[in-house]
């Protein structure tokens, strides 16, 4: 799993050397403001993905907002997927700045995933000037998991000798599937670790969490059989405006719906 760091702020900070090393938000700089991505240096001061700008303000006064340039940040994109290319065909993009690559047959015939990741890794910081961190494992639950272990910049590999003792020791938070309602009712079943899940049976995890039982009963265990997906059916089409003011009026919405919907049909 190959995920970039701070993306849509680590390519404003490469392209305007005046914005390295300080905490940059990118987003509306505005009441209605949202953060879409923080630099690490923002990150220092708690400002996250998702925050409303004002709140990151509060947090970090001296807070550089950046507007977004999604055109760049797509471009961008599509050169680093042209590197993974150049390894495998068995990608599977996650968003903009992630995806999962399946190596097991590579079109450099390396024997090793780690040299690969490595690989890639070099190429994103010496053809783009951008770094990436990845995750190596043999399935896709492990692989995003170690992904994340040593940001910024980081490589983690984990072993399947060593997968039964890295899961025992993670917080069920990390585990995919698990958001906050299902971790708080794990949490009051007493399960806070894989090792608590472990100890739980199947019977009692699908009684609570239906068809998702069977998955943590799995995750617990290391198995994930999920496949790399090359190719995925689009389920659904969106798009949104932020109002700078609250509106009220029935034919105020109706026009602004109507002009959402027209763009919606374009898209």
């Amino acid at each position: 799993h190959i995920d970039m760091d701070a993306f849509f702020a680590s390519v404003e900070q490469r392209d305007h050397p005046e914005l390295r090393g300080k905490p940059i938000a990118i987003g509306y700089d505005g009441e209605r403001g949202v953060v879409s991505t923080a630099s690490y240096e923002a990150r220092k001061f708690g400002v996250r993905s998702a925050m409303s700008m004002m709140m990151a303000k509060r947090m970090c006064p001296q807070l550089i907002v950046v507007p977004s340039r999604y055109d760049v940040y797509r471009e961008v994109s599509a050169q680093v997927q042209a590197i993974f290319h150049d390894y495998t065909d068995m990608i599977e993009p996650l968003s903009i700045d992630e995806a999962f690559l399946d190596v097991t047959e590579n079109k450099r015939g390396m024997e090793l995933a780690v040299d690969i990741a490595r690989e890639i890794k070099r190429r994103i910081r010496d053809e783009l000037q951008l770094t990436a961190s990845a995750g190596v494992s043999y399935n896709k639950l492990l692989a995003k998991i170690a992904s994340e272990e040593r940001k910024p910049d980081g490589l983690c590999t984990i072993h399947p000798d060593k997968a039964l003792d890295f899961i025992a020791r993670l917080r069920v938070e990390k585990l995919w599937g698990v958001g906050p309602k299902t971790a708080e009712r794990m949490h009051y079943m007493g399960i806070f670790t894989g090792r608590d899940l472990r100890k739980c049976s199947l019977e009692h995890l699908k009684e609570v969490f239906g068809k998702a039982g069977q998955l943590f009963h799995d995750f617990a265990r290391g198995i994930d059989q999920r496949p790399v997906v090359v190719e995925r059916v689009r389920k659904s089409v969106g798009c949104e405006h932020t109002f700078m003011e609250d509106i009220g009026s029935l034919s105020a919405v109706v026009i602004e719906l109507y002009h959402t919907v027209l763009e919606l049909t374009e898209r």
